[in-house]
């Protein structure tokens, strides 16, 4: 006679691999996960984030030439995140690019860390140059309105990085040299183009909506300005506090612009 096959203690109930089917058509149609930052897209909101850093130039003067000298300056980024900056003549760091115009520009998030060094930092590298196009200045202003004042004085002008590498420290087993290609982002000609028009209706018409984007962001409620969007994201300021708003994702044409803005406003 012939014996009936024993069910094996390991197959699977009919119920539970219906449930199991109902599961993974569900994963399957749920958005996937945002995948981790790149290095790139690390350093890149970490120089967004900042408004000010230490730069270091080397120094011109007699007995002192070649020093590494570092001065807190004030900074704005290109629609590509190469930094922007606007010097006196006067100033030592104006004086010493003069001579050698190689420089680097330390920037980080670490207020209020226990300890430091735990948290992450960049440094940028590369040929400081003065830049003579009014988009440079319009978006330094913009970015530091307190500049307005004396942008247009005729010993101030515009430095701009060309930037060769960066070095991010990003937290344990996150240390990375950065060329060009995986540092810099590749601008949206269309956003760029329209900037200010984007940034005057979003100040004037949307202050609500850019004051709940900081605060869904963490930051204090007050009279936020959106002072600059790029592919990635956009930058506000509210007197002496920025914050960077990444878009979910990259965009390129003004209605995607749009779309994000409408999305981050309804958050």
């Amino acid at each position: 006679m012939q014996e009936q096959e024993k069910p094996s203690n390991h197959q699977v109930p009919p119920e539970a691999e219906e449930a199991a089917a109902v599961l993974a058509a569900e994963q399957e149609a749920s958005p996937a996960a945002p995948p981790e930052e790149t290095p790139g897209e690390t350093a890149r909101r970490l120089i967004r984030s900042s408004d000010k850093g230490a730069l270091a130039t080397a120094l011109a003067k007699e007995r002192r030439v070649g020093w590494p000298y570092a001065s807190l300056v004030l900074i704005a980024c290109d629609q590509d995140a190469s930094p922007l900056f606007l010097f006196s003549d006067l100033a030592e760091h104006a004086q010493n690019l003069k001579a050698d115009e190689r420089g680097s520009i330390m920037l980080d998030t670490t207020a209020g860390l226990a300890n430091p060094l735990t948290g992450a930092r960049v440094t940028v590298l590369g040929p400081i140059r003065r830049s003579d196009d009014p988009a440079h200045r319009r978006r330094f202003v913009s970015r530091h309105p307190s500049a307005a004042g004396y942008a247009q004085f005729a010993d101030f002008h515009l430095y701009r990085m060309e930037v060769e590498a960066a070095h991010l420290v990003a937290g344990f087993g996150r240390i990375h040299w950065l060329t060009p290609a995986k540092f810099l982002l590749q601008p949206a000609p269309e956003i760029a183009a329209q900037e200010e028009d984007i940034l005057q209706h979003m100040n004037q018409d949307h202050a609500a909506a850019i004051r709940h984007m900081a605060e869904v962001a963490g930051q204090d409620s007050g009279d936020w300005m959106m002072t600059g969007v790029d592919a990635e994201g956009c930058d506000l300021r509210c007197e002496g506090a920025v914050a960077r708003i990444p878009f979910q994702h990259g965009v390129h044409t003004l209605e995607e612009v749009r779309a994000e803005m409408i999305r981050l406003a309804r958050r």
